[in-house]
């Protein structure tokens, strides 16, 4: 029987949580890894604005629902349901439902390099 002891390749949840909420931010760069992600736990309507990344996003809706816009096209994307954006193409999402939206969304890149569209 094999077992596993957590050790120094576990990142716990509360070590990469952003601010005080339940979202949680994974630079993949600071602990050995090609990828990194966001664990995102929105209430109904809210979402990030729309921005653009070098490199392709991938999005797996875990519950809720999901409006997702990846250039000109928008779509609803419910549980267990994932989608990509190109890299270069704004996008954004929000939540679509009446409940909480947890997704996750993860970059293709060892950092997180993201350029939203409403900054100057």
């Amino acid at each position: 029987m094999n077992s596993t002891t957590p050790g120094s390749g576990i990142v716990a949840g509360a070590d990469i949580r952003i601010g005080t909420g339940r979202s949680r931010r994974f630079f993949g760069a600071e602990h050995g890894a090609e990828v990194s992600y966001f664990f995102v736990e929105n209430q109904p309507g809210e979402g990030p604005g729309l921005h653009w990344h070098p490199y392709a996003e991938t999005w797996v809706v875990i519950e809720g629902l999901a409006r997702i816009t990846v250039g000109e096209e928008t779509f609803v994307a419910g549980a267990g349901d994932t989608a990509t954006g190109p890299a270069f193409v704004p996008h954004c999402f929000t939540n679509a439902g009446d409940g909480v939206l947890r997704i996750i969304g993860i970059h293709a890149s060892a950092t997180i390099i993201q350029t939203f569209l409403d900054e100057d």
